[in-house]
């Protein structure tokens, strides 16, 4: 089994022109700020499939993106993991997979190069269909507790159950 690089990457998912929807981005722009020695930081405005290459070979992965469940204020920080969606793991055509089926289809072809433990960070969005550059008050709001529900899974990672 080959070893994975001892580092997280933490990927904002988003678009930058469709409002609520750049938070994951904006995350990933602060983390990638404070130039952590451990970590790599990527801006992506990808989903499905393509999420695979870009976790593979990383000991942790963090995963930061807006939803709108409808359960929550705009704004809300929430954390997950993969197996909170595996209500949502289908067998559907390659350009219809989520996260959560990429995940488990990346699993089952080299479980060996996927990472050991992938978090995701949601931000409750209260507006993901208008084109605007700019995010709605509340989710703007919730970059810097977004930021720092990652830096608290950092720290998790880096916890000293967590060496060797």
């Amino acid at each position: 089994m080959k070893k994975l690089a001892d580092k997280t990457v933490v990927i904002g998912l988003g678009s930058p022109i469709m409002s609520d929807d750049a938070v994951g981005l904006k995350v990933s722009e602060a983390i990638e700020a404070m130039s952590l020695p451990d970590v790599d930081t990527l801006q992506e405005a990808v989903g499905g499939l393509e999420i695979i290459p870009m976790i593979s070979g990383y000991r942790f992965a963090i995963i930061v993106d807006a939803v709108q469940t409808r359960e929550y204020e705009p704004g809300t920080v929430l954390i997950f993991d993969p197996e909170s969606f595996d209500h949502t793991v289908a067998n559907v055509p390659a350009h219809d997979v989520n996260l959560a089926t990429a995940i488990k289809i990346g699993r089952q072809l080299d479980n060996g190069s996927m990472p050991e433990i992938i978090k995701f960070v949601a931000v409750e969005a209260e507006d993901l269909q208008t084109m605007s550059e700019e995010m709605t008050q509340k989710v703007a709001a919730a970059v810097g507790p977004a930021k720092n529900a990652v830096l608290h899974l950092l720290a998790e990672f880096r916890g000293p159950a967590r060496k060797g």
